[in-house]
């Protein structure tokens, strides 16, 4: 299950979190001088147990945060700074920055060192977006990396509505938010109960559980009811992806080996509808969950054909329980014979329950 985390700036705040449904309560603008420790110990006991508590802090200030009662302390950490890193008196969370995100061996350091987990965030809230500066491929191998590191993974960094479902796919332990949760996105309002109720609902409280008994993170049934259904369904919407080019390694030629080229894609998903008009994220199935699977798929190696590549592209649409059927067109554009490429039609068979989509790890040699 993923966690909503809700960070917050003192006790009333915490209250609102606590209303809309946050899972954790993390304080920010902590800590500080004596008053802001005991503004901590005073959320904390507001908070009184009803959800996990956390609070921002450095290595200087510590201990004294460690005795506020806190479940964990996020510990902005860079590996190659910080130098000898000392007993940790309490459940930490390492803090990275995306502009430089760790690799393998500093998660597996920070598991070493004691840390419960590691956290990806934006160090300028205004600037780019967790996603937007990364890539879901990047982001996909960090919490990949932490989770063979032992550790939980978060995420969080500006992050919007829509990003939700995208990032739902990459089961991540914890999301992270404070501009959305603020009226207008600004950082630096108070918190809106409405706004965290709204990504509360994006993510659902308990995983479902799919056909197959796999764990399913993803929230594609609108109101939580199953809207898998079969290719002779007629209430069906049409999801398009048209003229997505991206730089693939595909075919069979041996120069192809040596260097991508433009391959162009297209899809046709249909998806069962909503019984009433869209009003939130919740009623669509967003087209970035078709166009983050394809990059995903092309960045995890060299494929030999066009034909496997379209199958692992329909495969992954399918499995995304609302789409009932889909065609992909793949086309190579720069074979110097014209375009060339492949066309699928995919149907999801009648007794076929949702599967979870495949979200390959990256190709290492």
């Amino acid at each position: 299950m993923t966690r909503m985390l809700a960070s917050v700036t003192g006790p009333d705040e915490a209250e609102i979190a606590l209303q809309g449904g946050a899972d954790i309560v993390d304080v920010v603008a902590m800590p500080g001088g004596a008053g802001d420790v005991d503004r901590l110990r005073e959320t904390v006991a507001r908070i009184g147990g009803r959800a996990l508590v956390g609070a921002i802090s450095t290595l200087d200030d510590l201990g004294g945060v460690a005795t506020c009662g806190l479940d964990f302390v996020r510990l902005a950490w860079n590996p190659d700074e910080t130098g000898a890193l000392p007993a940790l008196p309490i459940q930490c969370v390492a803090v990275f920055r995306a502009e430089a995100p760790p690799d393998a061996t500093a998660l597996r350091d920070a598991a070493r060192r004691g840390f419960a987990g590691a956290m990806l965030d934006t160090s300028e809230k205004s600037s780019a977006r967790l996603v937007d500066q990364l890539g879901l491929t990047r982001l996909r191998d960090f919490v990949a990396g932490c989770h063979r590191a032992g550790l939980t993974a978060g995420l969080a960094g500006s992050l919007e509505l829509p990003d939700i479902p995208r990032l739902l796919v990459l089961s991540p332990d914890v999301l992270g938010f404070r501009a959305a949760l603020c009226g207008a996105g600004a950082r630096g309002a108070t918190i809106d109960l409405s706004l965290v109720q709204a990504v509360r609902r994006l993510m659902p409280a308990e995983a479902s559980v799919s056909d197959t008994g796999d764990v399913d993170y993803r929230l594609l049934a609108a109101r939580g009811q199953s809207t898998a259904g079969t290719a002779g369904d007629s209430a069906v919407d049409h999801i398009l992806v048209e003229d997505l080019v991206l730089p693939v390694f595909i075919g069979a030629y041996a120069r192809e080996h040596d260097a991508p080229q433009a391959v162009r894609f297209a899809i046709d998903a249909s998806v069962t509808r909503h019984p009433r008009a869209t009003e939130d994220m919740r009623d669509v199935f967003s087209y970035d969950l078709i166009t983050d699977g394809i990059r995903l798929l092309t960045e995890t190696g060299h494929v030999p054909f066009v034909e496997t590549l379209a199958e692992r592209i329909a495969a992954m649409v399918l499995g995304h329980d609302r789409v009932v059927k889909v065609v992909v067109r793949v086309q190579k554009l720069e074979t110097g014979a014209g375009t060339v490429g492949v066309e699928i039609e995919r149907v999801r068979a009648a007794a076929r329950g949702a599967v979870r989509p495949v979200v390959p790890l990256s190709h290492r040699p």
